[in-house]
């Protein structure tokens, strides 16, 4: 499947590939501001969204100043697609992190970008 998958549609999918990945998944900013705003009809959703910090599922990574200029790079490389700004800061995680895994449904645009030396992604779920 090589495109973005309705907001709906791999919900059972992502909670059973969950319950296999050891926590924390690290994300940033850019990246939880789109999903509870994705989430926005939903209180609760965001809510538990939120909640994955306590439970140590989710870590925030530092995302400063200093990443700006890497991410207006990838954003430029990745323009002709449409890159938003979390697909760029977790580009630049990936590779500031040395990690070349992501969890997201949007395979359409993950496929594409690539980390370090163009190694592609692995995106889960699968």
């Amino acid at each position: 499947m090589n495109r973005r998958v309705p907001v709906g549609a791999g919900h059972q999918v992502c909670v059973e590939t969950l319950k296999q990945i050891a926590p924390p998944m690290l994300t940033c900013w850019p990246v939880i501001t789109e999903a509870v705003w994705l989430l926005r009809r939903s209180p609760a959703a965001v809510q538990r969204l939120l909640g994955a910090f306590d439970t140590g599922l989710l870590k925030m990574l530092p995302l400063d100043a200093s990443a700006v200029p890497a991410i207006a790079v990838l954003l430029d490389r990745y323009r002709t697609l449409g890159a938003q700004l979390a697909d760029c800061a977790l580009l630049h995680l990936a590779e500031r992190e040395k990690s070349d895994t992501v969890f997201t449904l949007d395979r359409r645009d993950f496929s594409v970008y690539r980390v370090g030396r163009n190694r592609a992604l692995k995106i889960i779920p699968e």
